[in-house]
């Protein structure tokens, strides 16, 4: 089965990257084609969301979640894919949600920050899955300066917590911020 992982990957990974590349088109620009590739935005996340299950599917039928849950990388992998499927997923309701809005005012910085997040998550998924495989890439010298040995239990110190609340604040008030703009 771990064929069948290693190439169904490749399709969410596509998807996704395509999707991102579509949201700094349109961020960036309001021409014709720039509007018409963002409405082809949620069938691309919709894709990606459905491959990407079945691809994280596939993974457990090639590491049972004992071998994977043994293994330090093998932890951060399964961290990665399933935040990076729930990420984009969330992605996807969020496009879906906001349709055409998406791109008007603050909510376009926003989702272009998003769709970089995004795109981060899946190279770090790709690059664990990468040495899990006997295949490392250049992504994880690039942790490693960093500050992550993808080697090692992935953690989130207390620091990254209060980053994490700040930005979720941050974005509460951003949200309602915009909610009182007129229009």
């Amino acid at each position: 089965m771990g064929p069948y992982h290693a190439v169904m990957s490749h399709f969410p990974v596509a998807l996704w990257l395509t999707a991102t590349l579509v949201i700094v088109i349109r961020v960036f620009s309001d021409r014709q084609l720039a509007r018409n590739l963002g409405r082809v935005l949620v069938p691309l996340l919709a894709l990606g969301a459905v491959t990407g299950a079945i691809t994280f599917a596939l993974g457990f039928l090639v590491w049972p979640y004992e071998a994977l849950s043994a293994s330090p990388l093998g932890r951060n992998h399964l961290l990665m894919a399933s935040w990076s499927l729930g990420y984009w997923t969330m992605l996807l309701f969020i496009a879906w949600r906001h349709g055409e809005t998406l791109w008007h005012g603050v909510s376009r910085w926003i989702i272009l920050g998003l769709g970089i997040l995004g795109a981060d998550l899946l190279a770090i998924t790709g690059a664990l899955g990468g040495h899990l495989i006997g295949n490392p890439t250049m992504v994880s010298d690039v942790l490693r300066l960093l500050g992550w040995e993808v080697y090692t239990t992935f953690y989130l110190p207390t620091t990254m917590l209060v980053i994490i609340g700040a930005a979720v604040l941050a974005l509460l008030a951003i949200a309602i911020h915009g909610r009182r703009q007129p229009g």
